[in-house]
Parts: structure tokens; C-alpha cells; sequence
């Protein structure tokens, strides 16, 4: 392939990525806030359906990667646990995206650096440079002042957003050191292919009890809106769709590229979010959330320097 066309596959690649990743967020704060489904354990649970099938077709009918089997009992617990994790951070921040309008929850979220950080010392008592720390002042106090500013604010939502965003960067220490030996050592296509089901089979049961009435009412809304099927199904496509963009995003460049491509698309979200569902916004906060996106890339060029 051609430095042009290659240039141009990446580059077509990272438009996928974030029109899924995009296209998931604001689909899931139109099912659950405009459209009535409000069931986020249930959306998860159809997320990760739709990510153990289609990740069972990727690897083994269309091959995309090697099929890696489990290797042992200790292998599987350690994946599992994943799963789990993952799942509370997939359920949380849907919970959040119910009572926060898109562009808060993005600038909640751009705040994973620093809670990776932090579980990373906590676990592995794993020390950054010190100039690495000082870059993650402004990416909490930018969601500080962003929260002051932030006129639909909402604290159960705000605290599930965090609980999300901590899950999420617990669940990527716990990733590097659960899977960090070499004959344990999973892609994230794979990864993905086991996490799914034991995702299903957690979240199938909480979504019963926790959401009594799902099937009943999810059943209705159907006959209200023809089209909620169909959008729900789109939905779950676009997940998994997002995590194998994500996966070939990496692939193609770097994991540091894909940091610095994230925080933009953080951006996008936001502004896109802002002109499709109107949500109020203020100076205050938009001058948060661009602290908080200056603290992340300023921490990222920390990293890179310190390396």
C-alpha cells in the first residue's frame, strides 16, 4: 500500500471511529431521555450481546485477528473480573446520560488521566513524574468549574458519571496488570470476544431485578414508536462498531495517536451535542471543559516527555 493510500485508510478509519463512537453516545441520550426507554442496565446488556456476536463472526468467519483460546481457570477469573468492571462503567455512565446533557458527561469523562493515574499508584504503587501529577491539576479543576457552570447539573447523574469514568480507568490498570504475562496476554478483538457473554450473563439478571417492568414496557414503547427496534439494534451495532474501530485505530498508529484523537473527539461530541438537542450551556463551563481538554493533552505530552 502507498504512503497516499495508506494515509487515506487511516484517515477513513478514524471518521468510522468517530462517527461510532459519536453515533453511540447521542443515540443512547435519545433512547434513554427523549425517546422513553429508560432501562440503562437493559441498553448495556444489548450492547454487549450485539459485541459477543459480532466479535465471534470478526474473529472466526472473517478472521480480522488470530483467535486466542483461554488458557486457564486463573485466565478466565482474571477476564471476568474485567467484564465486571467494564459493565459497572458502561451502566454508569448510561445511568449518568438520563438526569446530564452530552457535553457534561464529555467533560466528566475527559477526566479518566487522572483516575488512572491514581488507581495506578494505588495498585501498583507505580510513581509518575512529578510534572505528569502537576498536568492533572487543571483536567480536575477545569470539571470543577465546568460543574459550577453547568446549568442542567444534576448530582446523582454527576456521581454516576464519575463512578463511570473511575470504572473506566480502574478497568485499564487492571487490564495491564491482569493480562500483562505473555502467555496470558489477550488483543482487545479477543478480549472482547470473552468479556461479552460474561458481560450478558451479569447483566441479564440485574436488569430483571433492578428494572422490574423492562420487558413490559420496552414492549410497549415498540408499538408507540415503530422505529425504537430498529434504532436499539442500529445502537448495538455502533457499539460494537466503535470497539473495533478502536482496535484498528491502535493497530494502524499508536496508542498515544489514539489518546490524542480521543480528547478531540471528546470536543466534537460536545459540540454536536450542543446543537442537536439544545441543551443550555454557559461560559463558565465551556471554559471548564476547555481546561479540563488542556490538562489532557498537556498530561499525555507529559507522559510522552518523561518516557
Amino acid at each position: 500500500m502507498s504512503t497516499q493510500n495508506q494515509a487515506l485508510f487511516i484517515f477513513s478509519l478514524v471518521i468510522l471511529w468517530y462517527s461510532s463512537n459519536i453515533g453511540v453516545l447521542l443515540l443512547n441520550k435519545f433512547l434513554l431521555s427523549n425517546y422513553g426507554l429508560k432501562f440503562p442496565i437493559f441498553l448495556t446488556m444489548c450492547h454487549m450481546t450485539a459485541c459477543a456476536v459480532l466479535s465471534y463472526v470478526s474473529i472466526v468467519f472473517l478472521k480480522i485477528v488470530p483467535l486466542q483460546a483461554i488458557t486457564s481457570r486463573s485466565q478466565l477469573l482474571k477476564i471476568a473480573t474485567l467484564s465486571l468492571v467494564f459493565c459497572g462503567s458502561v451502566v454508569g455512565g448510561n445511568i449518568s446520560l438520563r438526569y446530564l446533557a452530552v457535553s457534561f458527561n464529555q467533560a466528566v469523562g475527559a477526566t479518566t488521566p487522572f483516575f488512572t493515574a491514581l488507581f495506578a499508584f494505588l495498585v501498583t504503587l507505580k510513581r509518575e513524574a512529578w510534572v505528569t501529577y502537576a498536568a492533572l491539576v487543571p483536567v480536575v479543576a477545569g470539571v470543577v468549574i465546568a460543574s459550577g457552570g453547568e446549568p442542567g447539573f444534576h448530582l446523582f447523574g454527576f456521581i454516576m458519571c464519575i463512578s463511570a469514568t473511575a470504572a473506566r480507568a480502574f478497568k485499564s490498570v487492571l487490564q495491564g496488570i491482569l493480562l500483562s504475562s505473555e502467555g496470558e496476554k489477550l488483543n482487545s478483538m479477543n478480549l472482547l470476544l470473552y468479556m461479552s457473554p460474561i458481560a450478558v450473563l451479569a447483566l441479564l439478571p440485574a436488569s430483571l431485578v433492578m428494572e422490574p417492568n423492562v420487558l413490559e414496557a420496552s414492549l410497549l414503547i415498540g408499538k408507540e414508536h415503530k422505529f425504537v427496534w430498529l434504532l436499539l439494534l442500529v445502537n448495538s451495532v455502533m457499539a460494537y462498531s466503535a470497539n473495533l474501530l478502536n482496535f484498528l485505530v491502535t493497530k494502524h498508529t499508536s496508542a498515544l495517536t489514539l489518546q490524542v484523537l480521543g480528547n478531540a473527539k471528546g470536543a466534537v461530541a460536545v459540540v454536536i451535542s450542543i446543537l442537536l438537542f439544545r441543551n443550555p450551556v454557559t461560559a463558565v463551563g465551556i471554559g471548564g471543559y476547555t481546561i479540563t481538554v488542556l490538562g489532557v493533552i498537556a498530561y499525555g505530552e507529559a507522559k510522552r516527555r518523561v518516557r
